[in-house]
């Protein structure tokens, strides 16, 4: 529980941080320094581009969520996908959950940013729960996070998600 609440801080702490006005990122914003500092990021945020292998085939997680978004195939959503129009453009959170790995889901959400242009920000692994967020580097640009824990023989999901201006 402890991890999870950790995960989601620090999820919620890098997709606000795209936002120009102030709100739960900067309420946030201690408990993600606090659940930071006890997180190592699992690889450099750097990683080499996986553009030229073809993406596996997955489902939008809501209607016009750009192609980064998508449901991790065979995905099943526990809560209804929340959508918004802000600031930084159109966006979304996307609970569920998938028998695959924490490891897996992560590689398979940074393929999908990575053939989308978009550049690493943070990578994290907090004992079996793995994070990873990535944007297009542009003021009001597109943003990604993903934050994958494991519970009950499963993996819970949160993907966060903003289109952009």
């Amino acid at each position: 529980m402890k991890r999870s609440v950790a995960a989601v801080a620090l999820g919620t702490a890098l997709v606000m941080s795209g936002c120009s006005e102030p709100g739960p990122a900067e309420e946030a914003a201690p408990a993600a320094a606090e659940a930071a500092a006890d997180v190592a990021a699992d690889r450099p945020a750097t990683a080499p581009a996986t553009t030229s292998r073809k993406l596996p085939p997955a489902l939008p997680a809501a209607p016009g969520a750009p192609p980064f978004a998508v449901i991790y195939p065979g995905g099943e959503p526990t809560k209804p996908v929340t959508q918004a129009q802000g600031p930084q453009g159109p966006g979304g959170i996307l609970e569920f959950t998938t028998d695959a790995d924490p490891e897996t889901v992560v590689a398979f959400y940074r393929q999908r940013a990575d053939a989308a242009g978009l550049k690493a920000i943070n990578a994290m692994s907090q004992g079996d729960a793995r994070g990873y967020s990535a944007g297009d580097g542009a003021e009001g640009g597109k943003l990604m996070t993903v934050i994958a824990t494991p519970i009950e023989g499963k993996t819970s999901v949160q993907l966060d998600w903003t289109n952009g201006r």
